[in-house]
């Protein structure tokens, strides 16, 4: 016996993973608290990729620094 008397769930989490899986839904958009996790991340994601691109843009024009004429 362990220490918590809790009910054994790994059926029930297997069943709902293999469930999503054979609907094609990605394993990290399976969970319930996915979106909270992944908009985030998607947006320092494509936010970073975009000041990166815009900063390279400017250097290839001539400009040293993001601001300035």
């Amino acid at each position: 016996m362990g220490l918590v008397n809790a009910p054994n769930k790994v059926h029930e989490h297997q069943k709902f993973y293999q469930k999503a899986y054979k609907a094609h839904t990605r394993i990290w958009r399976i969970h319930p608290r996915s979106p909270m996790m992944l908009t985030p991340y998607n947006i320092l994601l494509w936010g970073t990729t975009a000041a990166t691109m815009y900063a390279m843009g400017r250097r290839l024009f001539g400009k040293n620094t993001w601001f300035s004429d």
